[in-house]
């Protein structure tokens, strides 16, 4: 390959960082400038190394779980994922402020959650065991209340208390189509099933996987920029591969490239997920640069105007 070899590269729009990412982000290093380091952070803030990584070199301190936290004064924030409601209460317990960077849209699906069980509805939950964001929300209610399903065939295997008493909320960054497939077989097997007034598969989510289905047959391959642990760009590479890409990769970083997967292709789809900034994307454009004569546009599928407000304690703090 010499480096006069043509490469158009089209970049997937929306992509990269959402208004929730952006507020949690922002809700840290506000945090940082009006009460000074550590802020300590329980969980990844996203799930970026790249963002990790400059946040704990401006004095932020990442942990698991409260107890890793010595009695202070310094802020506490909880992830953009959300976290368990025993994680705030245990906060108070110990007389911790904090900062709750939870996305306003995973707060909703708390509250739709927490609605449902009050209803006395028996509450299914459409997620990735394990990830945080479905252990935030399953914490939300007691133990039993709320019941994971991760496919179709859990749906089918499901024995419900009361078939005419079930609700379902979902993780916000799930496959639109999986969870589409989910949700009908749901319907199918319980008509009565209650769902959300508004779809809780984010706008984020829904506007990425939507920009990566139009490029994606178009192109020989794609790259989706973003981390392994993040639910929303792991998605991306799925709905590339399903939409007809032939080669679809994850990346976190230029130097993680995987060159010879890319070996002989004139056209590349780039994007990324939700968590991911977009020096990371310009690093991999600058990667291919260096490799061939590219040229670069942009496909635009949807256009993002949505922010979120900022915690009352940070507003006042000049960004």
């Amino acid at each position: 390959m010499a480096k006069t070899d043509p490469l158009e590269i089209i970049l997937c729009a929306p992509r990269g960082f959402c208004a929730g990412v952006d507020r949690a982000i922002q809700i840290v290093e506000l945090a940082l400038q009006k009460y000074g380091a550590p802020v300590y952070v329980r969980h990844e803030i996203v799930h970026n190394k790249y963002v990790v990584d400059s946040l704990k070199a401006k004095g932020a301190v990442f942990v698991e779980e409260l107890d890793e936290i010595p009695d202070t004064e310094a802020p506490v924030v909880f992830s953009a994922h959300g976290v368990p409601k025993k994680v705030p209460l245990d906060a108070e317990k110990r007389a911790m402020f904090y900062l709750d960077a939870t996305c306003p849209l995973v707060s909703k699906v708390h509250v739709e959650a927490q609605r449902h069980h009050a209803d006395g509805m028996e509450v299914l939950l459409i997620g990735h065991a394990g990830h945080p964001e479905v252990i935030g929300t399953m914490g939300q209610l007691p133990d039993g209340a709320i019941s994971l399903i991760e496919t179709v065939d859990d749906v089918a295997a499901f024995e419900p208390r009361d078939p005419e008493k079930l609700a379902f909320v979902t993780q916000t960054t799930l496959s639109v189509d999986d969870t589409a497939n989910i949700v009908a077989a749901l319907k199918a097997r319980f008509p009565a099933i209650q769902g959300p007034h508004k779809e809780d598969i984010c706008y984020a989510t829904t506007n990425r996987q939507e920009a990566v289905k139009q490029i994606a047959p178009e192109v020989d391959a794609m790259i989706v920029v973003g981390a392994p642990n993040s639910s929303n760009s792991m998605r991306l590479v799925e709905v590339a591969e399903r939409s007809g890409c032939p080669r679809a990769a994850l990346v976190q970083r230029a130097s993680d490239i995987d060159w010879d997967f890319f070996a002989g292709i004139s056209r590349l789809g780039v994007t990324a997920g939700a968590s991911a900034p977009e020096q990371l994307v310009d690093e991999i454009i600058e990667a291919f640069g260096a490799r061939y004569d590219i040229s670069v546009s942009s496909n635009v599928t949807a256009r993002e105007t949505i922010s979120f407000n900022l915690p009352k304690e940070l507003r006042a703090v000049p960004a």
